[in-house]
């Protein structure tokens, strides 16, 4: 067995989380060679993995808006093609869902994934070869070790390694990044907490950096960096740079969000902030030193964000 194709297409957490599964088989089958089908926003994280030989973008979200234009369907047939061309050893589904079982249905070779006990959406299981019995109340991270180990054969070890090697930092500023950005408004912190935590941030010498993604998050960024002494609003970019930032800073300060998931995979020290969600199943966990604080029931203030920086920074 050489070649294997991994499906995992979004969101930025859930291809972050797959990274150890990635590291797993690359350590455990020395020579595999492991292709990577993801949404094409989120191409650029699965290219960091070292063991990724391949990455084959797919635009399901961007087809969707434009399925009355000619140059989507040419589109759509040459990800068919691309995905057929090859003939995969083993392809495993780790997304399960409906739409991540039909593109595991295009390609070529003995098709893995969860079984209909094991899924959120247990058609996606008819699609599949080889079924796998996964317990749904493991992290996600477990569950993707847990998968990719079983069909291929091996039994992961203990300790999570995301596999992503830090680029050199550029600067000599030491720098916090304050990830505010959210998909939801029930999971954003309050301004005057992240106001207060930066203030506290610059006091310990660290420039506060507020990265954004959507128009809404920048002007939200630049509210913050008006009230936070010396901060900066990092310039909009692509994944693997900002990827690049989160990984040179001394410490990440996040909501939940999937950017707080790089934190943790480069092993910075990280505070999660959790407001309206159970981190529990998809919460950041690494080997690195992380705190996550709050929950469905709400979020920690300030003044417990700053004691739990603290305690990582010593």
């Amino acid at each position: 067995m050489s070649d294997i194709l991994i499906i995992k297409t979004s969101s930025l957490g859930d291809v972050v989380h797959q990274m150890p599964a990635v590291t797993d088989a690359a350590r455990a089958l020395p020579g595999l060679r492991m292709s990577w089908v993801v949404e094409e926003a989120f191409a650029p994280l699965a290219r960091l993995h070292p063991s990724v030989t391949e990455v084959i973008p797919v635009a399901t979200r961007r087809w969707r808006s434009h399925l009355a234009s000619r140059a989507t369907w040419r589109e759509i047939g040459d990800f068919n093609t691309r995905l057929r061309e090859p003939e995969f050893d083993k392809v495993i589904d780790t997304q399960g869902l409906i739409r991540s079982a039909i593109i595991a249905r295009l390609a070529q070779g003995e098709r893995h994934g969860y079984d209909a006990q094991s899924i959120r959406e247990p058609l996606a299981s008819r699609f599949y070869n080889v079924h796998h019995s996964v317990s749904r109340s493991l992290h996600a991270v477990t569950r993707n070790r847990t998968l990719t180990g079983l069909s291929l054969g091996y039994q992961p070890v203990d300790e999570i390694d995301y596999g992503l090697i830090k680029p050199a930092r550029s600067g000599d500023t030491p720098y916090a990044v304050l990830l505010h950005g959210t998909s939801r408004v029930s999971k954003e912190w309050r301004a005057e907490d992240w106001i207060e935590t930066g203030r506290w941030l610059q006091g310990r010498g660290l420039q506060p950096v507020l990265p954004w993604g959507t128009d809404t998050e920048r002007q939200t960024a630049e509210r913050l960096s008006s009230a936070i002494p010396g901060s900066r609003v990092l310039s909009r970019q692509p994944l693997d740079l900002t990827a690049g930032v989160i990984a040179g800073a001394t410490v990440v300060i996040g909501v939940d969000t999937g950017l707080l998931h790089l934190a943790a995979a480069y092993r910075v020290p990280l505070v999660g902030i959790y407001v309206a969600t159970d981190p529990g199943l998809t919460g950041p966990v690494g080997s690195g030193p992380l705190r996550v604080l709050g929950g469905k029931s709400g979020g920690p203030s300030a003044r417990q964000a700053i004691e739990a920086a603290e305690q990582l920074l010593g």
